[in-house]
């Protein structure tokens, strides 16, 4: 039976998957371990009564399970890899906290208006070191946990993209062509077939982070 799961419609287009990236790493997982689900779009900005009585908090991703409906992508991704353990997805310790801050200093430069605040070194240090991790393991393979892909690639791919399209659009500005790990790295992930079928249009990504980015 197909698991349910509700997620964000885009703005202005409520039958085309929005551009939350906590979304798109539960869908990846859903797609990576082969488990059917049913999509339900949430206009986020006229939320449907059947959705605030099962989920008052209002919050996207949920996937319902044994009738409950469940939110955090954090708890999601966990469940999942408990009631649906094949293929293993779970990062081994050690690695699992490898780019788990290049999300939070991309909003801080993403939102930045002061060029001399640090925020883009600190975004540069933070792929550095990805790149630098996945340098050192070249020869384990090409993901962070070695050949195959796992649960810390799937968080930070989402983020990734998020990170080359919003950056792109409100900055021009690129990640360097020197973090060469980082390039090889983010291309074998966009071009994953589980990629292509969760990913939210640029054009609704840039939508997403505009209020953010230009608060009025």
């Amino acid at each position: 039976m197909a698991l349910e799961v509700a997620a964000k419609a885009a703005a202005g287009a409520p039958e085309i998957l929005g551009d939350c990236p906590f979304t798109q790493r539960v869908l990846l997982t859903l797609e990576e371990k082969k488990v059917p689900y049913k999509l339900h779009l949430i206009n986020l900005g006229d939320k449907p009564q059947w959705f605030t009585e099962v989920n008052p908090e209002g919050k996207v991703p949920v996937v319902k399970f044994d009738d409950k409906w469940v939110s955090d992508s954090d708890v999601l991704v966990g469940i999942l890899e408990e009631k649906y353990p094949e293929p293993v997805l779970q990062t081994p310790p050690e690695f699992a906290s490898v780019g788990s801050k290049i999300f939070g200093s991309f909003v801080t430069f993403l939102k930045s208006k002061d060029p001399s605040d640090g925020s883009e070194q600190a975004l540069l240090n933070e792929l550095k070191a990805l790149d630098e991790h996945l340098k050192a393991h070249d020869k384990q393979g090409p993901y962070i946990a070695g050949e195959k892909i796992t649960a810390a690639d799937l968080s930070l791919a989402p983020k990734l993209y998020h990170l080359k399209v919003a950056l792109g659009h409100f900055k021009k500005w690129t990640v360097p062509e020197s973090l060469t790990h980082y390039h090889k790295y983010t291309e074998l992930l966009f071009s994953r077939e589980s990629f292509a079928k969760t990913i939210a249009e640029e054009k609704h990504i840039i939508a997403g982070w505009e209020p953010k980015v230009n608060p009025k």
